[in-house]
């Protein structure tokens, strides 16, 4: 199963939040907004981390995070059965309270009728009631009437009646699953990998980290399938019974040595006083784990080291490669486990949590990661994690992007998400190819402001002429729309993030065009302005072009190099009305 959607209130500088899911969430946002805190919120959920008194939001006593799950598998269905709703999905909160206690509460789609409410079952297991009500067909023939087999005619009535019943969805007075505290992992496995945390850990042998689990699953195989080692089992198994006075029948074992019998005297002759005696028994060693203690793993990039002597960067991306690998498993595993009907067990899917994975990581290396995240989104997992990084951000992927924005500590935290398609057809092939032209443009997500432009040669000169009268600012983003017929799709998507923005784009109306093109750029320049929201971005426009505006003669090979020369040559001056224009992109006064 997966999460579809989270509600979150009162936790931390999350006041009140709701957000929808997807497989690949980015969590982005400037330091101090909140974007961990939504990271911390589904970890609480999980049961990975306690809550703390300074969890709660101002003078809150009470908080949750509420979690609607969809695509549960036969499985998840069977576990689940009490809260699965007629759309196939399980609505759950933990609710925790200033002081320290928490409880897990479902969701339950009730009947409106009371005959058919759980609750009140046990009002009708008297026959000459129960006979007069709908469900009756489903009530064995003969004998006594159970309050669970009411309580199945129940249910074998609603599958078979849904569309004709009417249903309220209430929260349960009583603990998830009849359970006072859920147990870890019932909703699936959750591997966190913080900002800051040493490989040596995810590495170990132990079955808590990540590979002691994946290497755990490897041994239990070796000793299921490999003949020496169930041979060595069975050998180790007749050695250590030797050492005990009986054997496993309980008769006495004649081959004991003797420095244990000997040995167990001593010990008793010493406690005549205290009328007790000494037994020693000895256990055999579960080899399973004598394997796994003995193991260590070593890294051979040219030197042959312990994973502790590499460097950061090599030790991130060995995590990385571990949570690869985890996924493929798994995803075997989910299937195997799909034939497994009508037993309740833990759910077998998998979430996966990042903390800044970009740490320690150059650029490349970076984007190389996103792609590697995306794969493992897709084989079954989900994966959500927070970066400052624009290399693990796509453009094109802008369902996955979560903007986390805090105006002040009366609001809190906000997250802006676009969950509707904004391009069909051409606009979206354009779309693609422009962000193809220039990948970087995912760092537009985190401006201030963004600045939209036609091409190369404005984002060459207007930073630089803005440098010049002191204007420029670095939170400020600049992004080549590849065209002017570019600039809407952009438009569209900082609307819908309500990242303010102002579009600089030409008029096209330069003396050798021609009535028709003329009309082309003005049908061009109209789309531009219908797709502004002028409560978030605004637009600029420049007569007629770049080249003009800045006095560079038309024509010529290398534009934005042609035009950098132009600009800072010694006899260039800029004009009032350039002046103005990169003032007002740039919020200066004039």
């Amino acid at each position: 199963m997966k999460i579809e959607k989270i509600k979150i209130k009162n936790w931390r500088s999350i006041i009140d939040e709701e957000l929808q899911a997807q497989d690949l969430m980015v969590i982005i946002g400037q330091n101090n907004h909140g974007k961990s805190n939504l990271l911390t919120a589904i970890l609480f959920f999980f049961g990975e981390i306690k809550h703390q008194d300074l969890d709660f939001n101002h003078d809150s006593t009470e908080l949750f995070v509420e979690i609607r799950f969809s695509d549960l598998d036969d499985i998840d269905k069977t576990t689940f059965k009490k809260y699965l709703t007629s759309e196939d999905h399980i609505l759950v909160r933990k609710s925790a309270y200033l002081g320290g206690s928490f409880e897990y509460r479902g969701y339950i789609e009730n009947p409106n009728d009371e005959w058919l409410q759980e609750a009140n079952a046990s009002a009708y297991t008297k026959r000459e009631i129960s006979v007069s009500l709908p469900f009756h067909p489903f009530l064995p023939d003969t004998g006594r009437v159970s309050k669970q087999n009411i309580i199945e005619a129940q249910n074998f009535y609603i599958e078979q009646n849904q569309a004709d019943i009417e249903f309220s969805y209430e929260l349960e007075t009583t603990n998830f699953l009849g359970l006072k505290s859920v147990a870890k992992g019932i909703f699936g496995e959750v591997y966190f990998i913080p900002a800051v945390k040493e490989a040596s850990d995810d590495f170990s042998s132990k079955d808590s980290s990540v590979f002691g689990k994946m290497y755990s699953d490897v041994v239990a195989a070796m000793s299921e399938n490999n003949e020496d080692w169930k041979e060595t089992k069975e050998k180790l198994g007749k050695l250590f019974s030797t050492l005990n006075k009986t054997d496993s029948d309980g008769n006495k074992n004649d081959e004991r040595p003797n420095q244990l019998s000997d040995f167990e005297e001593e010990l008793t002759e010493e406690l005549v006083a205290w009328g007790a005696k000494i037994d020693i028994e000895v256990n055999p060693p579960d080899i399973e784990n004598v394997f796994k203690a003995n193991t260590q793993i070593w890294i051979n990039d040219g030197v042959r080291t312990d994973i502790t002597r590499k460097g950061q960067g090599l030790q991130r991306a060995l995590t990385v490669a571990l949570i690869q690998v985890l996924a493929k498993r798994s995803k075997t595993v989910m299937e195997n486990n799909s034939n497994s009907k009508g037993k309740r067990q833990a759910s077998s899917s998998i979430y996966f949590i990042f903390e800044e994975p970009e740490l320690y990581l150059h650029p490349q290396a970076q984007r190389s990661l996103f792609d590697s995240f995306v794969e493992l989104s897709k084989s079954g997992s989900q994966v959500i994690l927070c970066t400052h990084s624009s290399g693990l951000i796509n453009v094109e992927r802008y369902k996955s992007i979560y903007i986390a924005t805090k105006k002040n500590d009366i609001e809190g935290t906000k997250m802006k998400q676009c969950t509707e398609n904004l391009f069909e057809g051409n606009s979206k092939k354009d779309f693609h190819l422009s962000y193809w032209i220039n990948p970087d443009r995912g760092e537009l997500f985190f401006a201030s402001k963004v600045v939209l432009l036609e091409g190369a040669t404005e984002k060459t000169v207007l930073p630089l002429l803005a440098k010049e009268l002191n204007v420029f600012k670095y939170e400020y983003t600049l992004i080549d729309s590849g065209s002017k017929d570019n600039i809407p799709l952009y438009i569209r998507l900082l609307n819908k993030f309500s990242i303010p923005y102002v579009a600089v784009y030409d008029k096209d109306h330069q003396a050798h065009k021609g009535t028709d093109a003329i009309a082309s750029a003005d049908k061009s320049t109209q789309r531009i302005e219908e797709e502004i929201d002028t409560d978030i971005g605004s637009s600029i426009v420049l007569d007629n072009d770049i080249e003009e505006e800045i006095g560079l003669p038309a024509g010529g090979r290398g534009k934005p190099y042609v035009a950098l020369n132009h600009i800072s040559s010694e006899d260039f001056t800029i004009s009032e009305s350039m002046i103005q224009k990169i003032r007002s992109i740039y919020d200066a006064e004039a």
